[in-house]
């Protein structure tokens, strides 16, 4: 009987005193960074310009690639003056990466003085459009843009200045 309380005593004094505690995890005090960059901004530096032309009895196309070779096709007879690719300046975040997404349609220009139209189309750029073309080397690059005009004969696209608006998009990777 002796045992027996012996044991109780040892049971008893086990239950009530302070057993070392494993526990099953762990905390850990960690860091976070975040870095805000510059903004991409994109500014027009040159127009797309087609430049002067005559139509002739059919028309056909003006094209104007963008390092700004212009070729005519069709009965369109190529004038003297200006022409040009439009150009952008990109700016950002040095070295950084960048996408171009051309105009997914013709953009439409109107004839100031009687509402005829062309359509031009068959966007191309420099670099060539896609995700991550671009490098801002040094945080700046430019970028060139060519297209067709699409041009009708004479009755179609009178004498007249023609204009109109496109939408390209820029954006970090």
């Amino acid at each position: 009987m002796k045992n027996i309380f012996l044991l109780f005593c040892i049971i008893v004094i086990l239950l009530f005193s302070k057993a070392p505690v494993v526990n099953a995890q762990a905390s850990v005090t960690a860091q976070a960074f975040a870095e805000i960059i510059a903004a991409l901004s994109a500014t027009e530096t040159a127009q797309l310009n087609f430049g002067r032309f005559s139509p002739e009895t059919q028309g056909g196309k003006v094209v104007l690639t963008p390092d700004g070779v212009r070729t005519a096709q069709g009965s369109v007879v190529l004038g003297g003056g200006a022409h040009n690719s439009a150009s952008f300046y990109i700016t950002g975040e040095y070295d950084a990466t960048f996408s171009i997404t051309l105009p997914p349609g013709p953009a439409i220009l109107t004839n100031t003085l009687n509402a005829k139209t062309m359509q031009v189309s068959d966007w191309q750029s420099y670099p060539a459009p896609g995700i991550g073309v671009g490098k801002l080397n040094g945080g700046a690059m430019t970028v060139h843009i060519g297209a067709v005009l699409n041009v009708g004969d004479m009755n179609a696209n009178p004498v007249g200045i023609y204009a109109g608006t496109y939408s390209i998009t820029f954006a970090y990777n």
